[in-house]
């Protein structure tokens, strides 16, 4: 493939695997090289000052962890969202030429069909049927008061959750040594017992 290079690559457009959406449901399509900070103003922007009540975000191939990053950030910023997730294959197309083309030859393309792994996500402030696969509930908002803070005033702004306590076998455990009581009232030192 050195004698090569990728010229065009195009996706197969497939229907939204979400029955029922409501006419109005913005779709963010993420890309490999979209910035996340660039599709999250744009989502917030639809779903507080436009008053959306769902959005999907779907991407396939290597967007796919970019997807789920920007669902997460979505469900924390605005919270009390319902979630159902769909994973599919989806074919991708790529158009190979030859670099090392003679000049009287004719040109040489490679095609190659790939399947991809795809996500879709679907977020909604309705809630949905929880008995579809994929669902999530919406994350409990217990122990929060005002400005996220939790119930001892601390902030909890970038906490995912909170942790558990430590188990005790866990924690180090402090050196104890003993020493004779023939070394104790003799005036020896540490130094003097290391030979």
């Amino acid at each position: 493939m050195e004698n090569f290079r990728k010229v065009r690559t195009s996706e197969e457009e497939m229907p939204l695997p979400f029955p029922d959406l409501s006419p109005n449901v913005v779709e963010m399509k993420v890309k490999e090289g979209s910035k996340i900070r660039n599709l999250m103003n744009f989502a917030m922007a639809q779903m507080e000052l436009k008053g959306s009540r769902q959005i999907i975000f779907s991407g396939c191939g290597r967007a796919v962890t970019k997807t789920i990053t920007c669902v997460e950030i979505m469900k924390r910023k605005l919270g009390g969202l319902h979630q159902v997730t769909k994973v599919r294959y989806k074919t991708v197309l790529e158009v190979w030429e030859n670099k090392d083309l003679l000049p009287d030859s004719p040109g040489q393309n490679l095609t190659v069909h790939k399947n991809v792994p795809s996500i879709c996500i679907l977020l909604s402030r309705d809630p949905l049927d929880p008995n579809q696969t994929g669902y999530q509930p919406p994350e409990p908002q217990d122990g929060l008061g005002q400005a996220g803070q939790d119930a001892l005033g601390f902030s909890t702004k970038g906490l995912k959750r909170t942790l558990p306590p430590p188990h005790e076998e866990l924690l180090p455990k402090k050196l104890q040594v003993q020493v004779p009581d023939s070394l104790r009232g003799s005036g020896t030192t540490a130094g003097q017992l290391d030979h």
